[in-house]
């Protein structure tokens, strides 16, 4: 008998190839036309709409936007909520993750289905809610307003949970024979072990909080307390105008920070939802 030949695995035919270089084109663009387009003054603009390159590149729209715009109170605001949104997602994140895996409890898998059904939930549904309770509190146009109502996310817990089902039970059995609190397993054990998706997470929130733009616009209602993405939009349509260069400038500094967030912890992102996935 003949040794059977593992057969090599297809490759991509070359039309697939282009049709996925094409969908990887037309998703680049506006971030190419947005990054050259900043470089560019008004007459190179009109002279080469579309054309991404224009040669000399110009410094003006970014010294505008340093100069005449608040950028670093609005940068400051921006910082402030997304850092503690992020934090308190985590925090919430992490115990309801653990409490889930580790207490057993009358009603814990529907209470766990439950919490997955926010999932679907759309955000315009409790908006309103929302809104009502911040003004019972006094809370309208304070960035606290912001805050509060996005300190829980069901998707975190749901990763985190998932991930923290890949360890051992056998481990976390020794541990309570061993005599640690809960608070000691979660400390020194599960924390340890998980510390990749909790980073993947934390940044996933980091995101989300940094490009917020419709609760924050129903919230803050005096410009000194606007995020850079309502004051981006502020601009275009109010102070902006007909000005893309300077537009796109302000783009440029409200993209860069979750972009490059982005592409530095993309391998942990992956595979904090590969895990989630793998683990369901």
């Amino acid at each position: 008998m003949q040794p059977s030949v593992n057969p090599k695995p297809r490759e991509p035919g070359k039309l697939w190839i282009v049709f996925m270089a094409v969908c990887a084109f037309l998703m680049l663009y506006p971030l190419l036309f947005m990054f050259t387009t900043s470089f560019k003054s008004m007459n190179q603009i009109f002279a080469s709409t579309l054309n991404p390159f224009s040669w000399p590149p110009t410094m003006a729209n970014y010294d505008v936007v340093l100069e005449k715009f608040p950028f670093y109170q609005y940068l400051g605001n921006t910082l402030f909520i997304s850092s503690i949104v992020t934090l308190g997602k985590l925090l919430t994140s992490l115990l309801a993750a653990f409490a889930f895996l580790y207490y057993d409890f009358r009603g814990k898998e529907k209470l766990f289905n439950a919490m997955l059904l926010t999932f679907f939930i759309p955000t315009t549904i409790i908006v309103m809610p929302n809104y009502l309770l911040m003004s019972k509190m006094s809370l309208l146009n304070n960035p606290w307003g912001v805050i509060l109502p996005e300190l829980a996310d069901g998707m975190g817990i749901f990763l985190l949970r998932q991930t923290m089902r890949g360890i051992p039970k056998a481990l976390l059995e020794a541990s309570v024979l061993e005599g640690c609190t809960p608070f000691q397993i979660l400390r020194k054990i599960i924390l340890p072990l998980v510390k990749p998706s909790i980073f993947a997470t934390s940044i996933f929130f980091f995101i989300n909080s940094w490009n917020e733009y419709f609760w924050p616009l129903l919230i803050l209602a005096d410009r000194s307390n606007y995020t850079l993405p309502l004051a981006l939009q502020m601009f275009i349509s109010a102070e902006g105008g007909s000005e893309w260069g300077i537009a796109m400038a302000v783009a440029m500094f409200t993209t860069l920070p979750p972009l490059i967030l982005y592409l530095l912890t993309q391998k942990f992102i992956l595979s904090t939802f590969m895990q989630s996935g793998m683990k369901g």
